[in-house]
C-alpha cells in the first residue's frame, strides 16, 4: 500500500513509489502521516480562494504545524510525471534527514516554479515566512545584506518545497552566527571527460587527507555528476579561513593524485576531477543532503557511507528509491553533528603550502579581490594581451 498523500498527477493514482506509511515528525518520533485536507469551506465568497485558501490547494500537518500546498497536481518532472505533491511526499519521507543539512541555516531559495525542465530563479531575500520558520540577516561579498529564510523543523522543509525548491541551498553557517561557518564543504566536480569512478577515487583520497588532519568527512552524492563531502567544524574561523583550508585539502589531493585531481580555477586548465574550493566562499551554496536535483529521473543528493562508496552509482538514488532506503537503513549522515572539528591542523597545512610557494587562488567573479590573489583573468586571454 502506498504511503503519503495521494498524487494528483494526471494518470498517476499514487504518490512516489517507495514512500512508507508514516513519517518522522520534528521531534524525531514515528507518527502516522495525516492525509492532505482539501478545503471545502464556502467561506470567502468565491473568487480564487475558499475559506481563505487558494482553490487549488491543500493543507497538511507536519509536526504539529499546518503547511499549505498550492497546485499539488502541477507536474514538476515531465519525463516521469512527478508532481509537486510527489516532491512534498518525498520530503515528508526523508524529512529529518533533510533537516540535518538545513536546520537553523539561512538558505537561498532556488525556486523551480515551472518544474525541473525550466530554469529556476534564486530568491535570496526571504518572503513573508510562517511562524514555524525564521530569518537570519546575512551580508554578501558586495557589502549588501538581506534576511534569508531559515528552516527550524521539517515543516520548514515542506514550506520550501511548496515554493518550488527542489534542492535546498543553505549557507554553511547557523542563524545565531552568520560570519563563522560550522561546515567545511569539499565539492568534487568532474570535468566532461572524467568518469564517476574517478570522482569516487578522489573522494577516497580526500578522506585520507581529512583523517590525517583530525577531521571526519561525511560523503553524499551530489545528485548531478559529483560527490560532496561535508565536515562539521567549530564555528571559530572566518569564511576566508575555511576557504583556505578547502583549497589546502584540494592541493594535497592534487599532489597525491595529479593525474586525477585539479584545483585549477579556469576551466581551460582543468582535467579529471575539479575540487571546487570556492564553494566555501561567503554566499556560495551547494545542494544539501537529500535535495532533489533537476534531472529527468529526479535524482537525489544522497548521503552514503564510506564503505558503500566504491559500489554506488548516481542513478541509484532518486525520489522513487531513496525513501525506502531511508526507512530501511536510516541516515548515514545523521552523526555529523556529534563532533565539531578544529581547523588548526588544516590551517597548519595552509601555512606549509604557503612556505612552499602555494599562495592565494582566484575567487569567483564579482568578489572583492583578495590579498595576494593572482590576476583574475583566463590564462588564454592573458596570453593574448601579452
Amino acid at each position: 500500500e502506498q504511503g503519503g498523500i495521494e498524487s494528483h498527477a494526471p494518470g498517476r493514482g499514487e504518490a512516489v513509489r517507495g514512500l512508507e506509511d508514516g513519517t518522522v515528525d520534528s521531534g524525531g518520533t514515528r507518527r502516522e502521516r495525516q492525509r492532505g485536507r482539501e478545503s471545502h469551506s464556502t467561506k470567502g465568497g468565491g473568487g480564487n480562494t475558499v475559506g481563505g485558501m487558494p482553490k487549488d490547494a491543500m493543507e497538511i500537518e507536519v509536526g504539529g504545524n499546518a503547511v499549505t500546498i498550492t497546485n499539488p497536481g502541477k507536474v514538476f518532472f515531465p519525463e516521469t510525471g512527478y508532481t509537486k505533491l510527489d516532491v512534498v511526499n518525498y520530503y515528508l519521507a526523508v524529512g529529518e534527514g533533510a533537516l540535518v543539512g538545513v536546520r537553523d541555516r539561512p538558505a537561498v531559495l532556488k525556486r523551480f516554479v515551472n518544474g525541473a525542465a525550466e530554469e529556476p530563479f534564486f530568491q535570496k531575500r526571504a518572503p513573508a515566512v510562517p511562524e514555524y520558520m525564521s530569518t537570519a540577516h546575512v551580508t554578501f561579498p558586495s557589502g549588501r545584506s538581506a534576511d534569508l529564510a531559515v528552516a527550524r523543523n521539517v515543516a520548514g522543509v515542506i514550506w520550501m518545497a511548496n515554493l518550488g525548491c527542489l534542492d535546498l541551498n543553505p549557507w554553511p553557517v547557523r542563524a545565531n552566527d552568520v560570519d563563522h561557518p560550522d561546515e567545511l564543504r569539499i565539492d568534487l566536480d568532474p570535468t566532461p571527460q572524467a568518469t564517476f569512478a574517478m570522482v569516487k577515487q578522489v573522494a577516497l583520497i580526500a578522506r585520507e587527507v581529512l583523517t590525517e588532519h583530525g577531521c571526519e568527512g561525511y560523503p553524499k552524492t551530489s545528485g548531478s555528476r559529483g560527490i560532496h563531502i561535508n565536515v562539521r567544524i567549530e564555528p571559530k574561523w572566518t569564511f576566508t579561513d575555511v576557504r583556505h583550508c578547502a583549497l589546502a585539502i584540494g592541493r594535497e589531493i592534487e599532489r597525491r593524485a595529479p593525474e586525477l585531481a585539479t584545483t585549477a580555477w579556469w576551466k581551460e586548465e582543468r582535467h579529471g576531477v575539479f575540487i571546487d574550493y570556492n564553494q566555501n566562499a561567503r554566499d556560495r551554496t551547494v545542494a544539501s543532503a537529500y535535495s532533489i536535483r533537476p534531472t529527468k529521473d529526479a535524482r537525489v543528493s544522497c548521503p552514503i557511507t564510506w564503505d558503500e562508496l566504491p559500489g554506488v552509482e548516481l542513478a541509484d538514488f532518486t525520489i522513487a528509491t531513496v525513501p525506502a532506503r531511508y526507512a530501511e537503513r536510516g541516515d548515514p549522515g545523521a552523526g555529523i553533528d556529534a563532533v565539531a572539528h578544529s581547523l588548526e591542523p588544516l590551517l597548519a597545512l595552509v601555512e606549509r603550502q604557503r612556505e612552499a610557494g602555494l599562495g592565494e587562488a582566484p575567487l569567483p567573479p564579482h568578489y572583492p579581490k583578495a590579498e595576494g590573489e593572482p590576476v583574475r583573468a583566463q590564462p588564454s586571454r592573458r596570453r593574448k594581451k601579452e
